[in-house]
């Protein structure tokens, strides 16, 4: 008889990751929850139904590709660049879904790839930078390095469950 594996508990009670600085291990810990809850939830979901609108809500393939793409544009501004014409481009085609086959797993390894990035770039930032200011969009709105890398976490996680939500009314829609 084989026995199942024992769950794990989430991300934040699991330590802290190694080499993320002890202010920024909240905001790894919420990355990686997401990421695995998004893989968890569409290991099957069919690609035909990445733009269903159930209600009218945001559709699954639109939460992928907006969550991918603020991540990248919060470490952007993290970093204290401009944007740039590729992340513009990005942005303005968020809600151009694919749904050929494949597209669920191309959405999720994109998400996938864009947390390990952000997850790349926090050891990489003194906690003294954290207060800085940076500068928000075309209008410049006044923020932190930690407060852009709080909102890529909340952001998420606040996506996620939507997707999630999302996904799980679609599916029992299929059945």
């Amino acid at each position: 008889m084989t026995s199942s594996p024992t769950p794990q508990p989430e991300f934040w009670l699991r330590g802290p990751l190694p080499n993320v600085p002890p202010l920024l291990q909240p905001i790894a810990h919420a990355l990686l929850q997401a990421r695995q809850e998004v893989e968890t939830a569409l290991a099957d979901f069919p690609d035909a139904h990445l733009t269903a609108r159930p209600a009218g809500v945001a559709s699954v393939g639109f939460h992928l590709r907006h969550l991918a793409g603020v991540l990248d544009r919060m470490q952007t501004y993290a970093r204290h660049q401009p944007l740039s014409e590729t992340q513009l481009a990005y942005l303005a085609a968020e809600n151009n879904v694919p749904t050929a086959p494949g597209s669920t797993t191309a959405l999720v390894q994109h998400f996938r790839e864009t947390v390990d990035q952000l997850l790349a770039y926090l050891p990489t930032v003194p906690e003294s930078s954290l207060p800085e200011f940076r500068p928000v969009g075309r209008k410049q709105l006044p923020s932190t390095v930690i407060g852009l890398l709080i909102h890529a976490a909340e952001h998420t996680t606040r996506h996620v469950g939507q997707l999630l939500v999302t996904a799980r009314v679609v599916q029992a829609g299929l059945g």
